[in-house]
């Protein structure tokens, strides 16, 4: 029988994900130096390269974060409960994914407003309202995951009248439950 442990898996995935999900991201940070010199070099126009570069920087930034948590919470073998590990991970990702749409929405207004295209902010506005509703998402999963390490590990208590014995009254002839 062969015997294949999930634990050693799961770190070797992490791994390796992690390790794609940060090339990504350092290779976009080489694209955002490239593109910022492109602007300082002349061939492209300053303002522009600078915007693509800060595009590029964002996206960079939520790769890398993602490869961190990735790395942190599935690298480590912890047996946390779920929600722990959610509330941990989840406000992390969602804050930086919630920073490059507001950013991308600001700099969209910049470029749209230096352009005289007035007729286009209906775009960058609909970005920063889903911004916007996707952080309030995140305040109410907060909420309502209010689950502390504590409460994750007791087991619950139910009332006394509800609790249940594993061995049926009939054959527990040994102990013997009252009846009610």
């Amino acid at each position: 029988m062969i015997y294949f442990n999930l634990g050693y898996l799961r770190k070797i995935m992490a791994l390796g994900f992690s390790a794609i999900f940060f090339l990504f991201a350092f290779s976009l940070a080489g694209l955002t130096l490239q593109q910022i010199w492109y602007g300082f070099t002349g061939s492209e126009n300053l303002i522009s390269s600078f915007v693509k570069g800060i595009n590029i920087a964002v996206i960079a930034l939520a790769i890398f974060e993602l490869g961190l948590v990735v790395s942190k919470e599935y690298g480590e073998h912890k047996d946390d409960h779920i929600v722990i590990v959610l509330r941990r991970t989840v406000p992390r990702f969602v804050s930086i994914v919630c920073i490059a749409l507001v950013l991308e929405g600001l700099l969209l207004v910049i470029k749209y407003s230096q352009l005289d295209l007035a007729g286009n902010l209906y775009y960058p506005v609909a970005i920063i309202i889903s911004a916007s509703l996707l952080l309030i998402a995140l305040g109410i999963f907060l909420r309502f995951s209010n689950y502390s390490e504590e409460e994750a590990y007791e087991p619950q208590q139910l009332p006394q009248h509800e609790q249940a014995s594993c061995v049926p009254r009939s054959l527990n002839t040994r102990y013997p439950l009252p009846e009610m």
